[in-house]
């Protein structure tokens, strides 16, 4: 494998080859440019009755190198002072990790960086084999779950008939699961949750047959083995989200709109199923219920059983739609596409605090909750919200000097918050 190892030698910089040098940063090679299926770096969330298959096929493979050192460059920055400032060689597209990382990486055209905590230097990268097309990732195309990091580890299902795991700073600990026959092709990677990961084989199904159309399967990430696969008779794919606890959501397809189906996380079978009300573009769990769109542009909460609970809606003379709520034990946070965040209890729905952001919200705006503060992030040149959780004050917003025109996407291994938009990435300490 090709790995990088640099030297730190500011706090901010860029890499070598990003104008007058043509040596690049490299690193292990990942499959998948080329002509194949591309993701987005526009749609976040997957519509649940599109259901889409694709994704750049990733694999790992090359030798042992070195790479140049960074050089550096200043970034004017407002609010937190930042720890330090990774600056790539092009934008980044965050949102094809389907949930945030718990270490800084930056993801692009270029691979997959994995970056030093401590001082953002670079460790690893991963990149395509071979490269991707220049119009890649393409705003029309929609992002597959092929591609998931947690912790120490990317998960690809790129090698045909194999779950790959690529250890994000040390090759000689990369991993292949063989998978059965039943899984093999258009395997999608979509949720993982307390050490185990799931995801699905979508089929399309003929009238004249009855083979099942798509298979459900879990794999336990510690053993390295197969927990269960299921075969369902239409498109169902489990819905990425955290917190999924004994029971795993799905997303069916079905010819009158998408159906959500609520599954034993430990076997696979299915518990209940509830009708998606024509949208079902998120679905995010808090305790045994779920929070999913109502239909309106506002929240419904789900009960364990599947029986609506409360509703929060846009009010008359309101017009704003609902981004996939941010919970913790007691109460919800639901961020709009106004800017506004809202806080509820969850038992009932009431409504705690708002609060206005000063800048406007999309579906690609991921809120990350860390020890009573609410990190909300907009466009570029908006910068990143503190909230305080428990007052619906806005402590600080931080902002950059760089241009920029995607929304600012956060992660957080417990001890920073990983804040980026475009070819920067800030690590910020947390409040």
């Amino acid at each position: 494998m090709k790995s990088s190892e640099g030297p730190v030698q500011e706090a901010s910089w860029q890499w070598d080859g990003e104008a007058d040098d043509a040596a690049g940063a490299p690193g292990d090679v990942i499959g998948g440019g080329g002509d194949g299926p591309r993701l987005s770096r526009r749609g976040l969330l997957v519509g649940a009755g599109a259901l889409a298959l694709g994704g750049a096929a990733w694999a790992v493979t090359g030798a042992q190198g070195g790479g140049p050192a960074p050089r550096p460059r200043p970034t004017s920055v407002a609010g937190p002072t930042p720890l330090w400032t990774y600056r790539g060689p092009e934008a980044m597209t965050p949102e094809r990790l389907m949930v945030p990382p718990d270490r800084p990486v930056s993801l692009s055209r270029a691979g997959l960086q994995v970056l030093d905590p401590a001082d953002g230097g670079p460790k690893r990268l991963l990149s395509f084999d071979p490269p991707p097309p220049k119009d890649w990732p393409s705003d029309l195309e929609r992002p597959a779950g092929n591609v998931a990091v947690q912790r120490d580890y990317l998960y690809t299902s790129a090698s045909r008939g194999h779950l790959d795991a690529h250890h994000l700073t040390d090759p000689a600990a990369d991993w292949s699961l063989p998978l059965p026959d039943d899984l093999q092709g258009g395997l999608q990677l979509t949720a993982v949750d307390a050490g185990v990961l799931y995801g699905c084989v979508l089929g399309w199904p003929r009238a004249d047959s009855t083979v099942p159309s798509s298979r459900l399967f879990a794999v336990r990430l510690e053993e390295r083995s197969l927990l269960w696969s299921v075969a369902v008779d239409r498109q169902e794919r489990p819905v990425a989200h955290e917190h999924l606890g004994n029971q795993l959501a799905c997303v069916r397809s079905l010819g009158t709109g998408p159906e959500l189906v609520v599954r034993d996380s430990a076997t696979g079978r299915e518990l209940w199923t509830a009708p998606g009300g024509g949208d079902l573009s998120w679905c995010t769990a808090v305790g045994r219920s779920f929070l999913v769109p109502d239909g309106s542009g506002g929240v419904r909460l789900l009960g364990a059983d599947g029986k609506p609970g409360w509703t929060h809606s846009p009010a008359r003379g309101e017009s704003w739609r609902a981004l996939p709520p941010v919970p913790d034990a007691v109460r919800v946070f639901v961020p709009r596409d106004d800017g506004v965040v809202t806080c509820l209890e969850t038992v009932n729905g009431r409504v705690l605090w708002s609060c206005k952001l000063p800048f406007l919200l999309d579906r690609r705006s991921r809120p990350l909750l860390h020890e009573g503060t609410l990190y909300v992030p907009g466009p570029a040149a908006g910068g990143v919200g503190a909230i305080h959780a428990a007052t619906g004050v806005l402590g600080w917003t931080f902002r950059d000097s760089g241009p920029g025109r995607d929304v600012w996407s956060l992660a957080s291994d417990g001890e920073r918050l990983y804040a980026g938009h475009d070819e920067v990435l800030h690590a910020l300490p947390l409040t």
